[in-house]
């Protein structure tokens, strides 16, 4: 795999799937004069008491309407569906995914060269169809990677600098976790397999294969069959989880177990998660926020100490091309106050966290600054490639039975075929 990943840091800007040049807008800018009124469908209903609050705010100084429908959790598809088909639909939606792009591209104007794009600091969350049409915004990201208590590592004899690649990874943890009983606490938390659980594994740690496979690649769309290429990567984080850790791999199968309060209560110091941990372990167990950071999960790539954290959203504005012009227009004047205006973007970072625009409030959340210092250094961003997935339940359930089978004493080649072989039986599933 020599020089593969050199180019990955010019790959890295790219939305893995979601690259496209040469669009010409449909939509326009927004004017300052629109009239009309403005449908928010939102995705996020933690945020909906929120978001009824900003719509309020906007129409005291404005004017103009805006109502702001949250979707109860699990049920967005079928409500955008449903409210698509009536009279006054949402003239502001969320399409977040390829295979959304692919549904709902009809429906979007091409937002290229709006108020709301100029205002973007990157195009990494961004979505085209295949025309080249850019037809929904990334509008918030999260990330995840490795949550690292700096207190106990440090308690330990290390210190996150100490860390910058898988063998500097693996050398701290399996110290640590030869002197745990010394120490009070172990490397790891544990990686129970169960549906509360796994999902951090057969999702997100899936993704370091995926990514590195869609790069050299370059994947546009989903591929009908993947070569597991870097499945190496796959299996060197996975069997460090499992080793460095006081949870034995054999009970992994039967669940039960809570990893985050196993990092709360100060019992690891590594614990793989998102940025929206972040309130539960500082809220709920009452961590010390100076404690805190995320690493990338470093995985064995040439090069990854040029990396940063996996990031990504489904969070993506689509502006409603059925919708009358004013209403349109209205859409796009909103997007851009909620990104540029002091109120706007405060309740942003307040409530959604990290937002990919110029004028973007910095989040409290400490795990979503660590996103912005890795960016800054330019590291490059892993991106989220598991959103690729097809028959995404499927696919994770027949991989999780692989790894049981693995952890149990089983061989590797099961959780490959599960891997690659199982990608190709999905694939040809959804598009029977």
């Amino acid at each position: 795999m020599k020089k593969r990943v050199i180019a990955l840091a010019l790959a890295a800007a790219m939305a893995l799937g979601m690259t496209a040049c040469g669009a010409k807008s449909e939509g326009g800018s927004a004017s300052a004069d629109a009239t009309g009124s403005v449908y928010w469908l939102n995705f996020k209903p933690e945020a909906d008491e929120a978001l009824q609050e900003i719509a309020k705010t906007y129409e005291s100084e404005t004017g103009v309407p805006v109502k702001v429908v949250t979707a109860a959790s699990g049920t967005y598809e079928s409500t955008l569906t449903s409210e698509m088909d009536k009279s006054g639909a949402p003239t502001l939606f969320v399409v977040g995914n390829a295979a959304a792009v692919d549904t709902w591209k009809d429906y979007c104007i091409d937002l290229t060269g709006t108020d709301i794009a100029n205002e973007l600091n990157t195009d990494a969350y961004n979505l085209y169809d295949d025309a080249g049409r850019l037809v929904s915004i990334g509008y918030c990201y999260e990330a995840y990677g490795i949550i690292t208590n700096k207190a106990l590592l440090k308690e330990a004899g290390y210190d996150i600098a100490d860390i910058k690649d898988f063998d500097s990874l693996k050398a701290v943890a399996d110290d640590i976790h030869a002197r745990s009983a010394e120490l009070g606490f172990d490397a790891f938390t544990s990686s129970g397999m169960d549906d509360s659980s796994s999902w951090r594994f057969t999702g997100h740690l899936a993704n370091m294969p995926l990514y590195y496979e869609a790069v050299e690649d370059g994947w546009t769309e989903c591929p009908a069959e993947i070569k597991g290429t870097y499945l190496d990567y796959f299996k060197n984080v996975w069997d460090l989880y499992t080793t460095d850790t006081a949870t034995d791999k054999g009970t992994l199968a039967t669940g039960g177990y809570d990893a985050a309060a196993e990092f709360g209560e100060g019992k690891a110091v590594f614990y793989q998660n998102g940025t929206w941990e972040w309130s539960n372990l500082t809220g709920t167990f009452g961590m010390n926020p100076d404690d805190l950071a995320m690493i990338p999960i470093y995985c064995g790539a040439e090069g990854e100490e040029n990396a940063s954290l996996c990031c990504g959203t489904e969070n993506c504005w689509a502006v409603n091309s059925k919708a009358s012009e004013a209403d349109q227009k209205a859409t796009l004047d909103f997007m851009k106050w909620m990104v540029t205006s002091e109120a706007g973007t405060k309740m942003m970072a307040q409530e959604l966290g990290a937002i990919p625009y110029k004028s973007a409030v910095a989040p409290e959340n400490a795990f979503l600054a660590d996103a912005t210092k890795y960016a800054e250094e330019g590291k490059y961003v892993v991106t989220w490639a598991f959103n690729y997935t097809p028959n995404v339940n499927e696919w994770r359930a027949g991989l999780v039975a692989a790894m049981n089978q693995y952890d149990a004493g089983g061989d590797w080649g099961t959780v490959e075929t599960a891997f690659v072989q199982g990608w190709a039986t999905q694939y040809k599933a959804a598009n029977e």
